[in-house]
């Protein structure tokens, strides 16, 4: 991991296998890296909004990442919940990929 500026590196892309959500930990914050189908990635916090849950643990398809607790759903675009058990929103993070590292702005 390395910075330049704001921007913290997290991982290599070709790492991070499109259709998937993987769990980083870095600067003391617990994040999911999402590779979406047709190449975007997205990155938000990795705990639940309404219950400690890695959501990395969880089921993620279609832009979607589902709590494995409690099946709340997140839009990994922009955070926003789903509905119930659902309170509020993820934290996102602006992304870009720089030589193959993905990396978000602090």
């Amino acid at each position: 991991m390395t910075s330049s500026e704001n921007w913290i590196s997290l991982a290599r892309l070709a790492d991070v296998a499109e259709g998937t959500a993987v769990a980083v930990e870095t600067m003391g914050l617990q994040l999911a890296v999402y590779h979406l189908e047709g190449g975007e990635v997205c990155v938000t916090d990795n705990v639940c909004t309404h219950a400690f849950a890695l959501l990395t643990d969880g089921w993620f398809e279609n832009g979607m990442i589902e709590c494995p607790l409690h099946a709340g759903q997140f839009d990994v675009r922009t955070g926003q919940g789903q509905g119930a058990p659902i309170e509020e929103d993820l934290r996102t993070f602006k992304t870009r990929i720089v030589d193959g590292d993905i990396q978000i702005e602090l």
